[in-house]
């Protein structure tokens, strides 16, 4: 029974800030692997946002690099994304996902066993 609740998503305007929220039932984040955000917009292909590895390595996505920072709460098993200098293209649905390969960062979305039911960020112009 694991699952993973993404929070914190909503509209904003261009340069606004979102933090989305994670948390992951059923199983402890620290112990079981790596996790990492991805988004899809419509029309487009899910693609891999930010990745943290159970070491706390991370690593982002060229378009979102020096604006969005990936952490973790080991102890209240929550995964955050920290969005800055939001843009228009930012626009997707937010997912958040876990995977039991612990070195992995980011990656293909096919290597995830858990996802989140996703959370919509809307950043207008």
């Amino acid at each position: 029974q694991v699952q993973l609740v993404e929070s914190g998503g909503g509209s904003v305007q261009a340069g606004g800030s979102l933090r989305l929220s994670c948390q992951v039932f059923g199983v402890t984040y620290s112990t079981y692997g790596s996790m990492a955000w991805f988004r899809q917009a419509p029309g487009k292909e899910r693609e891999g946002v930010a990745g943290i590895n159970s070491g706390g390595s991370t690593n982002y996505a060229d378009s979102v690099k020096g604006r969005f920072t990936i952490s973790k709460d080991n102890a209240k098993n929550t995964l955050y994304l920290q969005m800055n200098s939001l843009k228009p293209e930012d626009t997707a649905m937010y997912y958040c996902a876990l995977t039991n390969k612990w070195w992995l960062l980011i990656g293909d979305e096919n290597e995830y066993n858990y996802w989140g039911q996703g959370t919509q960020v809307t950043v207008s112009s």
